[in-house]
């Protein structure tokens, strides 16, 4: 898919509206996280600067200082000479990458049981109420937001400030593949069920049955992404 193909795609408009220049970094950095996670820029794609300047609003001094954050999250590549462009992840590096975040997500729900507060349940519990609607609506990028903030909700909840700064470093590199997950509906379906489960084992402050529906609902989603993934290379070799 072409950088500007993808501008002019119904679901880019909806993310790209012109930044305000109160919090302009945060902003520019939101965007992109953004763009890159629901696909509108996709991995290996190249980026325009002067393309991306305009359909922001912003000069290339913000946009440049915000690479530079997305490229320290290792979420694009940034060569001398040749620019930016969003990072690939290899089959393995996936793979192994999810592997690692199921342990993380396992632990931080352990822990979450041990320490979450009733009110910081009752904000985890509308959130997923709200993201049921979404999924009624097949409103994947509605979801997708109500998802990811379950998720870091649940590790802020574990109160252990290592464990958050790994789950975000490595959380930050597979939001793409987490949002791509939910691509067939099955699936989505199937991640609908795990969050009532979750909300179930967190009402019960049961840590060690949270645990093992986050590993199981990480892995699933590995497994969902490795299917895309074979899907899309048998399509292009045909």
């Amino acid at each position: 898919m072409q950088y500007s193909d993808s501008l002019a795609a119904p679901a880019a408009e909806r993310v790209l509206p012109k930044v305000e220049r109160q919090r302009l970094h945060d902003t520019v950095v939101e965007h992109l996280r953004t763009f890159i996670t629901e696909g509108v820029l996709e991995p290996g794609q190249k980026l325009n600067e002067r393309e991306l300047c305009e359909h922001l609003g912003i000069s290339r001094t913000p946009l440049r200082e915000a690479l530079k954050v997305l490229a320290a999250e290792r979420l694009i590549d940034i060569e001398p000479n040749r620019g930016a462009s969003v990072a690939r992840l290899s089959e393995v590096e996936m793979r192994e990458a999810f592997e690692l975040m199921s342990g993380l997500e396992a632990f931080s729900g352990e822990l979450a049981c041990e320490r979450i507060t009733d009110e910081e349940l009752a904000e985890i519990k509308a959130m997923h109420y709200a993201m049921v609607v979404c999924r009624n609506q097949d409103d994947l990028a509605g979801y997708y937001k109500l998802n990811h903030a379950i998720h870091e909700r649940i590790n802020l909840a574990a109160r252990n400030r290592l464990l958050s700064q790994q789950y975000q470093q490595l959380n930050a590199r597979l939001q793409a593949f987490r949002f791509r997950s939910n691509h067939l509906p099955p699936k989505w379906d199937r991640a609908v069920h795990d969050h009532e489960e979750m909300i179930e084992a967190l009402e019960a402050r049961d840590g060690k049955r949270l645990g093992a529906i986050l590993r199981h609902h990480l892995l699933e989603k590995r497994d969902a992404v490795l299917l895309l993934m074979a899907t899309e290379q048998a399509a292009h070799t045909r």
